[in-house]
């Protein structure tokens, strides 16, 4: 790198880095509803607290009803139809009840769909376009773009019952059969201005959801490891995320009951997000093991069946296996991490027996190493494969779509 004279200079590059942050506050405890959510709403100016929710929430569990008892005179009603992949007509339905009731202030409970959908609620409330002109842009043989969104927000409380990553971001993904992609939308000023941790909300969740759920966030975890240019506000995080989402992912099976460990995945999730806010984003892990997130999106999005934990887990191996190896140091940090580095291995050696240990991790814990295991059509692999062309995250305009759909359409094959 070089210094504003323009010589050379010697400092690392991993203290090259921006940040960023968000005002927010969190609180993991026994009655976290009872004990800080009205203080919440009063913090945030609220009068009308409208609460949105899936009906799986509303009807299995006494959480709205404890939250409901919780907001008192504030409590303004409550939506109970949010859908699996957060569906744009159950958003536009969650979004009309919501005005009537007049809320300044919105209050999640549940896991990544019911969260985004309450990040699209917000927009759709605030923002005075068109949600087709509002959402990501796919213009043929152009970069796709997200328009700014520049309204002010209504402040959000998100009730977390899942370790998800999506609990304290910005971005936004809805599920519209009538369209070729997501509806996707960018906007900071929907990150929630707190985050409860309810230990009786959490346990609510069935054992199948957390694990799923707790899939991703160990994947994530793992990929983050094999970094070795962390910046100095990320080297700590990465390394405490991964102690914390491996020793919970691993006990799970046997102690599935523990609250501990469901809090300990929120807080590798919650720490994942922070990372990426401090610059982690910049210098990620080798890609052999991150997975392919625009197919397991598609798998996922396409099949209500499929979740966003067991589109990830029968891929991460077979996408490592694929890869050129990374760099020996990247690969190593990956196999110790697991437990199968040997000391005589090279790169490629030590990225395969990683992805072994990878799939038997998995498999311990109950989850799908093969696509075959999803019980999806193998003749679907077409659609599948150009439905990963249209996401942001993955495909921001940068590859070929064809070359994108034939990638896509082998990944599939190999880890059929």
């Amino acid at each position: 790198m070089t210094n504003r004279a323009g010589a050379q200079s010697d400092v690392p590059e991993r203290y090259t880095f921006s940040a960023r942050g968000s005002p927010w506050r969190l609180h993991s405890a026994e009655q976290a509803i009872e004990r800080y959510l009205e203080d919440e709403a009063v913090r945030a100016g609220a009068q009308r607290a409208f609460v949105i929710c899936s009906k799986s929430i509303a009807g299995r569990t006494n959480t709205v009803e404890r939250i409901r008892e919780a907001l008192g005179k504030r409590f303004a009603g409550v939506y109970d139809g949010i859908e699996i992949d957060s569906t744009f007509r159950s958003v536009q339905a969650a979004t009309q009840a919501a005005r009537e009731a007049g809320a300044d202030l919105l209050v999640s409970v549940g896991g990544g769909s019911v969260i985004v959908a309450v990040r699209a609620v917000d927009i759709f409330l605030c923002e005075q376009g068109d949600p087709f002109e509002l959402m990501t842009q796919y213009p043929e043989g152009k970069p796709a773009y997200s328009p700014r969104l520049l309204a002010p927000k209504l402040p959000i409380i998100n009730v977390v019952t899942t370790p998800t990553g999506a609990m304290n971001r910005a971005g936004t993904g809805l599920k519209n059969d009538d369209l070729d992609q997501r509806m996707e939308y960018f906007d900071p000023k929907t990150r929630p201005v707190a985050l409860l941790w309810d230990f009786e909300a959490l346990m609510a969740s069935p054992y199948e959801l957390i694990r799923s759920t707790a899939t991703t966030t160990f994947a994530g975890a793992l990929t983050s490891v094999a970094t070795t240019e962390h910046n100095p506000l990320v080297e700590g995080d990465r390394e405490q995320i991964f102690r914390l989402a491996k020793r919970a992912y691993e006990r799970l099976p046997e102690a599935p009951d523990d609250v501990g460990l469901r809090v300990d995945l929120c807080a590798a999730a919650f720490l994942g997000n922070r990372a990426d806010d401090d610059g982690a984003t910049r210098r990620r892990g080798s890609s052999a093991f991150s997975g392919n997130y625009a197919v397991s999106t598609a798998l996922h999005v396409r099949y209500p069946h499929v979740w966003q934990g067991e589109s990830t887990s029968v891929f991460t191996a077979a996408v490592a296996r694929r890869s050129e190896p990374p760099p020996l140091e990247e690969a190593r940090r990956i196999a110790e991490a697991l437990g199968v580095w040997r000391e005589e291995m090279d790169a490629r050696a030590a990225t395969l027996a990683a992805a072994d240990g990878i799939e038997a991790l998995y498999r311990r814990v109950g989850m799908p190493t093969r696509v075959r295991d999803l019980n999806v059509p193998r003749e679907d692999f077409a659609l599948i494969a150009r439905e990963t062309v249209k996401n942001f995250n993955f495909n921001p305009g940068s590859r070929s779509a064809d070359d994108q759909v034939q990638a896509s359409l082998e990944l599939l094959e190999a880890a059929w």
